[in-house]
């Protein structure tokens, strides 16, 4: 199988400097050992004006059957007789991209200490690749390398037989990619493409192939409009593989909406639990309010406040007559899990932006172990609160516990409209912490917030306000009720307030 990149240049910028940015010297014939084969690397030309880099790949069969073991399209044919008569050392497939990865490591990195800012910056390319099988035609090739910034992409169909017109088209085309791109972000699209339009792998597919598909396609693939099509083929249509690709995916996306670290949104907060110190509520004397047994006189048990808080969720809910609701920033699932437990709750949606969260809740829920009628009741959706989403639409309550402590100010507007303005529930739950009850930790220093996430801590007098004000903008009722221990002097540890939906559209919006 054969490949070749070629750029133009001029004389204070000559085209050989492909030789650096490949890490090959173009007056040498390279040759490379790769698991099925041997890789060489030549020149065909390389003058100031244009260099040609190729990259030829012998397949050995016989290396081929005996490391497929079964497993992948070399390893695994439609019939015996395709261990030895087969495409594989031919068309350009997984074997060319392994042999890529191998070959420009480096390249594919973007480093290159000789030329950095040459690395870093767009070059005039033509890459072709004269067989490359295509499981869905030369549409698909185009759809796959058009959003990618080449300024031509030419899948010529390969005939079955130019003596035999009648037989039509083979599954492969000879492609052609014209634009400037940088040499990196060429070679780790056709790093992830090649296999995709093969649809096969000539080796298993293990978890850390979702790691190599998200580093090769690191600033294109989460916002390929084919993202789906190229994880699932990328990933040998391994359900668990996909999912979690898809995830990441899209936590990278919004974290670059956000302008953001990854690991900064994906912490997986559980704000459901919370305490003064970042444990579970129940761990410090002032987040749990304990009774007194009148037959025997003993103390009872303190309940944690994260109970207590549940509790006054589910008994609002109850009294809003809710059957359909949505969990924003569900964290663990808490609450998810109990509202499972009550049949009247029959379409639960848990939405949070973490990763990892989403993954706790399910295990905390055991979603693979649930029964048919139990799993067609509960739903875990990854999704960023900061933005409008049409699956949230059409539900009868949310609940945003302890959540928006965790936003910074200036996207609370966005948090605001996405769930008032557009998702638009008849009823919305909002419980945070009451900054004027921290005194009555003495673990909690004094100026310090209960969670080390949040952004903020509102006192009564500024959750009524920022309550009434989003009740009015958005054509909503709001009254508010104490979660916790009603202290005399300075309220509840918790602060909820009950939305209820008064217009059906926002008054903004009615104006």
């Amino acid at each position: 199988m054969f490949l070749t990149i070629s750029t133009t240049g001029t004389p204070e910028r000559p085209a050989t400097d492909l030789g650096f940015l490949l890490h090959k010297h173009p007056d040498n014939a390279q040759t490379f050992s790769t698991s099925h084969g041997t890789a060489h690397v030549l020149y065909p030309e390389a003058t100031a004006e244009r260099c040609t880099a190729a990259l030829l790949l012998e397949v050995d069969p016989i290396a081929l059957v005996r490391r497929g073991k079964g497993k992948g399209r070399g390893g695994a044919p439609d019939s015996a007789l395709a261990q030895y008569v087969n495409d594989r050392p031919y068309a350009a497939s997984s074997l060319l991209a392994v042999a890529l990865a191998t070959v420009f490591k480096s390249a594919l990195r973007g480093a290159c200490k000789a030329m950095p800012e040459r690395a870093g910056a767009p070059l005039p390319l033509r890459i072709e690749v004269p067989a490359l099988p295509a499981r869905g035609g030369a549409e698909l090739v185009r759809k796959l390398f058009g959003p990618l910034g080449w300024d031509t992409v030419d899948a010529e169909p390969v005939v079955l037989d130019t003596s035999f017109p009648e037989w039509g088209d083979s599954r492969y085309v000879r492609l052609v990619l014209e634009g400037e791109l940088r040499l990196a972000d060429a070679l780790n699209q056709l790093y992830v493409l090649l296999p995709v339009l093969d649809d096969a792998k000539h080796y298993w597919v293990a978890p850390d192939e979702v790691d190599k598909l998200l580093r090769a396609g690191d600033g294109w693939l989460a916002e390929h409009p084919e993202q789906k099509l190229i994880t699932s083929r990328y990933l040998s249509r391994r359900w668990g593989l996909t999912r979690d690709a898809m995830e990441r995916l899209e936590l990278a996306r919004l974290a670059e909406s956000d302008g953001m670290d990854v690991e900064d949104l994906d912490n997986a907060v559980d704000a459901g639990d919370e305490t003064t110190d970042g444990t579970t509520d129940g761990t410090t004397d002032g987040a749990t309010h304990g009774t007194t047994d009148e037959a025997t006189g003993t103390p009872e048990k303190p309940v944690p406040l994260a109970e207590q808080r549940r509790e006054a969720i589910l008994d609002a809910l109850r009294a809003a007559d809710a059957s359909r609701v949505l969990d924003l920033g569900c964290g663990q699932g808490q609450l998810v899990q109990a509202l499972l437990k009550d049949v009247r709750f029959t379409d639960i949606v848990g939405v949070d932006v973490s990763v990892r969260a989403l993954t706790i809740a399910g295990r905390r829920l055991r979603l693979e172990r649930l029964g048919e009628r139990q799993a067609g009741r509960v739903k875990l959706i990854q999704g960023s609160l900061a933005y409008t989403d049409k699956r949230l639409t059409g539900y009868d309550a949310a609940v945003l516990s302890e959540v928006i402590e965790h936003v910074d100010l200036p996207r609370l507007p966005a948090l605001e409209y996405a769930v008032f303005g557009s998702a638009r529930p008849r009823t919305v739950l909002v419980t945070t912490p009451n900054v004027e009850y921290n005194v009555r930790w003495e673990s909690l220093p004094a100026g310090h917030v209960r969670h080390g996430d949040h952004r903020f801590e509102w006192t009564r007098e500024e959750f009524r306000a920022w309550a009434a004000r989003v009740a009015e903008q958005y054509g909503y009722g709001v009254g508010f009720t104490p979660v916790g221990p009603d202290d005399p002097e300075v309220g509840p540890p918790t602060q909820m307030a009950v939305f209820t939906q008064q217009t059906a559209t926002p008054k903004e919006e009615q104006a």
